[in-house]
């Protein structure tokens, strides 16, 4: 093997390398959505979190990407350390996918129909499809599956050329005396965690040994240590990963090293002391891509047989070792790891912009009780609220902006713009509470009481703008588009509301019964309520927006809402009688949120 050769080794190795990223992250990509819906469905159930685990990994063909991500969850409170365990074991077994298609390369037929299964023979067409779709397609999902296809075959590509670069080390006896010390347990374990943990993915490096096999000079005896130390070499990523993160992070990395360690040392065990009794005779042959792929999935199912049914006992031992209880963190679902996973991320950000918006309008509720009864705990409560949703918007404003900067779907994209123009709604939502309580200030201040006229338009008002809240905040939460509807036909009575009390206390000045003092309190008072409501109108509007997965413009699609709309007549009408102003009429009691 001369210079030359070793070049197109590396070169090789770096095509790999290239196209199993490529390929990885336009899997992941196109999987966005599914990968949200996977994560709803959660579970202490041992088979469904290794289900999920192998899913996940055999998507994204990377078992060190979902050790990651399940690190993140784990992080961020999304996934309890116990849950992690079974899916971190799905992704062992998940892993071995990758093994298998890089096995196509050892194929030898004469037969045309089993030669169109080799990589020589298809890797050609999968890139000229691959290629076509990307630069032709206008369909965003296609020039997805164009990049899937590039990658494969550049991944394919490179396992070709580095096997035709060490072919020529089978005339090397040098070489041969190098594997035979692989021979050796504990070379060949250490051997194969130093190459995985280089390269950071046992994927790659099962690739890498599966090349060497077209030497002819790599047994069975150095391949299966040299696999059980890939595995263990894997975990590197998730342990560099969990530095600087929870305590149940850091337990959930010792979760996926001990899996691995105890299952190779177990295999190692077991299958030395049945050769030393059987000698097996396939021990001294040499290795076939199929066989390294048949012995890396037998290894992973094997110690998932093994271990699954103890999950327990690898959270305790994790536990054990990661000590005291963990931290309590504020944001924790808006975990740095998981912009390695742009959908799960932002879909961790949307579970923070609900904690933001039922702060939001928890705060603002709270400033209208407040309203006629000024308390000083009850004003800095609020202030506090108000503090923390500023810091919220923050916060989540830049995560969104570092989740822009991946690779995400037409569809995430615009989720995360959406989102940036929800959370300043919120924040301004927050904001009026701080100026309602502002006002309630001046009230108590300057002894300023209101007639009980006011009071009853006001206690009406409010009752308006609570349900408002509530409504806008469960169409938010729950993703109810029926409830996003009702907000504009409320939003129009509140605005009804202010004009009529505004006329109402023009009339009590004329006739004496309030002054132009209690009028500028009043509105602003007036101005604020108002202004909450329209923030809830641009809330609906957006999420309806999201729902439509199309780019509106809002403000005519809700002058057409508005326009010869029967549902919109009915709810109007619906509110405005619920609304009244007579003085008959008794605001409903707020129902919780």
């Amino acid at each position: 093997m001369d210079f030359f050769d070793a070049l197109t080794l590396l070169g090789g190795l770096a095509l790999f390398l290239f196209g199993m990223h490529v390929m990885g992250e336009a899997l992941e990509k196109q999987a966005g959505g599914k990968l949200k819906r996977f994560l709803s469905t959660l579970t202490s159930n041992p088979v469904k979190g290794f289900l999920l685990g192998m899913s996940v990994t055999a998507v994204i063909q990377s078992s060190s990407a979902t050790t990651v991500m399940v690190v993140g969850l784990v992080s961020a409170g999304v996934m309890t350390l116990r849950q992690s365990v079974n899916i971190i074991i799905g992704a062992n077994v998940g892993t071995t996918v990758t093994a298998w298609l890089l096995s196509l390369t050892g194929i030898e037929s004469d037969n045309f129909f089993i030669s169109l299964l080799k990589p020589s023979s298809f890797t050609p067409v999968l890139g000229i499809v691959g290629v076509g779709l990307l630069l032709m397609s206008k369909s965003s999902k296609s020039k997805g599956i164009g990049t899937v296809l590039i990658g494969f075959a550049t991944l394919m590509f490179g396992m070709e050329t580095m096997s035709g670069a060490v072919s020529g080390l089978k005339d090397v006896p040098a070489f041969g005396e190098l594997l035979l010390k692989f021979s050796n347990p504990v070379l060949g374990v250490l051997a194969g965690a130093l190459l995985t943990a280089v390269i950071q993915s046992s994927s790659a490096s099962v690739g890498i040994l599966q090349a060497l096999c077209s030497t002819g000079m790599v047994t069975y005896a150095s391949v299966i240590p040299i696999i059980m130390g890939q595995n263990i070499g894997t975990c590197i990523t998730a342990l560099i990963s969990s530095v600087g993160a929870t305590k149940e992070a850091k337990r959930t990395a010792m979760v996926h090293l001990y899996f691995n360690l105890i299952g190779s040392l177990l295999c190692l065990v077991v299958f030395y002391v049945l050769n030393a009794i059987f000698a097996f005779p396939f021990v001294a042959l040499a290795a076939s891509e199929m066989g390294i792929a048949v012995i890396h999935s037998a290894f992973n199912i094997i110690c998932t047989l093994i271990l699954l049914p103890c999950g327990g006992l690898l959270a305790k031992l994790a536990t054990l070792t990661v000590r005291s209880a963990p931290e309590k963190e504020e944001f924790r679902l808006l975990d740095e790891r998981l912009l390695a996973t742009p959908a799960v991320a932002l879909e961790r950000c949307r579970a923070t912009t609900v904690n933001m918006a039922e702060d939001a309008v928890g705060s603002l509720s709270q400033a209208m009780d407040n309203l006629f009864n000024c308390q000083n705990k009850a004003a800095q409560s609020i202030r506090d609220s108000e503090t923390r949703v500023d810091e919220y918007e923050d916060k989540i404003g830049s995560y969104l902006v570092r989740i822009s900067a991946e690779p995400l779907s037409d569809q995430d994209s615009r989720v995360t713009t959406q989102l940036l123009r929800l959370i300043g709604d919120f924040e301004r939502i927050s904001d009026h509470a701080v100026n309602l309580v502002e006002s309630a200030e001046e009230m108590r201040d300057k002894g300023i009481a209101f007639s009980p006229d006011a009071q009853r338009e006001l206690t009406v008002m409010t009752a308006a703008v609570r349900e408002i809240l509530e409504i806008t905040l469960r169409a938010f939460r729950d993703g109810d588009m029926a409830q996003a509807m009702q907000v504009e036909p409320l939003e129009q009575v509140v605005d009804l509301l202010k004009k009529q009390i505004r006329l109402n206390h023009t009339l009590r000045i004329r006739k004496n019964e309030c002054t132009i003092e209690h009028g500028f309190v009043l509105s602003d008072i007036l101005t604020n309520l108002e202004r909450v409501s329209d923030h809830c109108s641009n809330i609906a509007a957006c999420l309806l927006e999201m729902s439509r997965h199309e780019a509106l413009d809002l403000h005519k699609y809700l002058e057409d809402y508005k326009s010869n709309n029967q549902y919109f007549d009915e709810e109007y009408k619906k509110f405005r009688k619920k609304y009244s102003l007579l003085p008959d009429t008794q605001p409903p009691a707020p129902q919780p949120v």
